[in-house]
């Protein structure tokens, strides 16, 4: 089972990003950005956490396409086997 980390990963940052900028988006205007200058933090980090897991999962997407379409050598004679 070869499973890149990107992926899962990725769709975990951008759900949570998703939810967090929805908040942010429903509480525009509130008081609870009083303290922070009016500047609606949940948003934008929101934002940022989409964009962030977007490209973690689209270079896990490219990663793994790209070791499906790499032949498969075999281990010489004498070679060890490092990792996994």
């Amino acid at each position: 089972m070869n499973l890149d980390l990107r992926i899962p990963m990725g769709l975990m940052f951008m759900l949570v990003g998703a939810i967090l900028s929805v908040y942010g988006w429903a509480t525009r205007g509130s008081v609870l950005y009083l303290r922070a200058d009016n500047l609606d933090v949940n948003l934008y980090w929101g934002l940022a956490l989409l964009i962030f897991g977007a490209g973690t999962f689209l270079l896990g997407r490219r990663g793994e396409r790209k070791a499906r379409l790499e032949p498969q050598k075999a281990p010489t004679p004498g070679e060890h086997r490092r990792g996994h």
